[in-house]
């Protein structure tokens, strides 16, 4: 076939390179992929949440669970605990768990949970909530691979991932790696790149290159000079600390990431079997870095008092909030930061690169006369994606009502996208709903709105004065259920504990 796609080329290594010559290598075995990856320049990994989603993207490559688990720290991830968001009072808290309301009309639902005058929304809606509150996996040991009685996630050493990656992308996949720097790009005569001049004095050539090289964007900026759509006037965090603390041997790990809102940004709280990952995201024009790392500190002393606070540094992370212009250029494609970054407040970095590679890998252009339909159709998709996950991120902020400068000037109608804020006016009438969000796969479904919006005290739109029975009885069985996995589940630390035993 004339200009045939035969030779992947892949810039970087990190989750993001790493995971793309994986999901290439497993589901295009008739690819020849070779991953550049510098040894001079190091991974920023810091991304340690994923989506129920690796669920199945670590079943399509081909590594096993306990595989997963015991080589990256990793544990389960069951949603997200909002701590202080809403008025900033103590012990204020609520829930978005990955496991959706029962089906049915929201607004039967919003009924019969409004009758129950003040339960936790979440709580009312899912026996995730049970599961989150009292530190359950949400499986069984002897279920198979994958497979769990609640949705979730995973929370993970992100170095530990992408070591994991490589090694078998390069012992079972065939993926050839090139340890070295690239230099430049020699361009193709219809400006396609030919091939990367190396550091070691040769060249690799390929028909696909993918930008994996984070910030840099070496590809996708430096040679095609795709724009960079700033989005700072919508979120403001630029700056992030972030600290690795260990924990005690048997100490309980928690089923979801916590996020704790402080007066210009907010905290992240990750549980691994051996150590948390706790950092300070914040807005560089409302705080200073002392101050952070003030507030950080603070927050470590009083979650862990037995830490020797002294002997950690936290990690300084400066960031670019925005995406590209275009994601796909000719022969060209950003996956990862090169792509893009908007701050970790829903951990949808990883998430990202996973929806990428399968729109590429489920729709890999043979050829190159075909590639420039698969790379506009790409870029249509990417960009919604980007301004759903821009609004949902606003979502947070703009219905909070801390009273602090930062905050307020998250609410200023000006730093509100125009969707949201229609949304926003459209779901006091009524409740988010499929007609809102129509896409295939919706990187946040109107499920997640209903868990920001009711957690957060949005006024219920509406709703009938008595609630259907059938609503009321899905509620019901909700809490037989939270009271039926109370009993069967183990904790996370029984089960990461048994399988750490029983591979040593």
């Amino acid at each position: 076939m004339e200009g045939a796609v035969r030779q992947v080329a892949i810039v970087g290594g990190g989750t993001a390179g790493w995971l793309s010559a994986c999901m290439l290598a497993a589901r295009r075995p008739d690819l020849q992929v070779t991953l550049v990856e510098s040894p001079d320049i190091p991974a920023i990994g810091v991304g340690e949440g994923t989506w129920p989603t690796m669920r199945d993207t670590l079943a399509t490559i081909g590594i096993s669970e306990a595989e997963f688990l015991a080589a990256c720290d990793a544990s389960f991830k069951q949603g997200s605990r909002f701590d202080g968001w809403i008025t900033g009072a103590a012990h204020e808290s609520y829930l978005h768990p990955f496991t959706p309301p029962p089906p049915g009309d929201m607004r039967d639902l919003l009924a019969a949970w409004t009758a129950q005058n003040g339960a936790d929304f979440a709580a009312a809606m899912t026996p995730q909530a049970a599961a989150c509150t009292e530190n359950l996996a949400p499986r069984q040991r002897a279920m198979p691979d994958y497979a769990g009685a609640l949705n979730y996630g995973y929370h993970l050493d992100a170095g530990k991932f992408a070591a994991l990656l490589a090694r078998h992308a390069t012992t079972r996949l065939g993926v050839t790696l090139r340890s070295a720097t690239v230099l430049g790009v020699d361009a193709a005569a219809n400006g396609d790149i030919a091939a990367l001049r190396l550091n070691d004095g040769t060249t690799l050539a390929a028909d696909l290159f993918l930008d994996c090289s984070g910030h840099a964007a070496l590809l996708i900026g430096g040679h095609c000079g795709a724009a960079w759509i700033d989005r700072s006037d919508v979120s403001f965090n630029d700056r992030a600390l972030a600290l690795q603390v260990p924990v005690l041997p048997g100490s309980a790990i928690a089923s979801q990431t916590v996020g704790t809102a402080h007066q210009a940004g907010w905290l992240w709280d990750i549980a691994l079997p051996t150590r948390r990952g706790i950092g300070c995201v914040y807005a560089s024009r409302f705080m200073d870095e002392d101050a952070a790392e003030a507030i950080l500190r603070d927050y470590v002393a009083k979650q862990l008092p037995q830490t020797n606070l002294a002997a950690l540094t936290p990690r300084k992370l400066a960031f670019a909030t925005g995406h590209r212009s275009r994601f796909w250029h000719g022969n060209c494609l950003a996956i990862g930061l090169s792509a893009g970054f908007i701050e970790p407040l829903e951990a949808s970095a990883i998430v990202l690169i996973e929806l990428s590679l399968r729109a590429l890998t489920e729709n890999f252009p043979m050829s190159r006369d075909a590639m420039d339909i698969h790379a506009d159709r790409f870029n249509a998709l990417f960009r919604y994606r980007w301004e759903r996950i821009v609004e949902f991120l606003k979502l947070h902020y703009v219905l909070s009502r801390r009273a602090e400068p930062y905050w307020q000037a998250q609410r200023e109608s000006a730093t509100i996208p125009a969707r949201l804020a229609e949304n926003l006016a459209l779901w006091r009438d009524q409740p988010p709903s499929a007609w809102d969000f129509p896409q295939i796969d919706e990187i946040f479904s109107a499920s997640s709105q209903h868990y920001v919006l009711y957690g957060m005290g949005f006024a219920v739109p509406p709703v009938r004065e008595t609630a259907p029975p059938a609503a009321s009885a899905q509620l019901a069985e909700v809490q037989g259920r939270s009271r039926a996995l109370r009993a069967a589940l183990p904790t996370n630390r029984a089960y990461l504990d048994a399988l750490a035993a029983q591979a040593a």
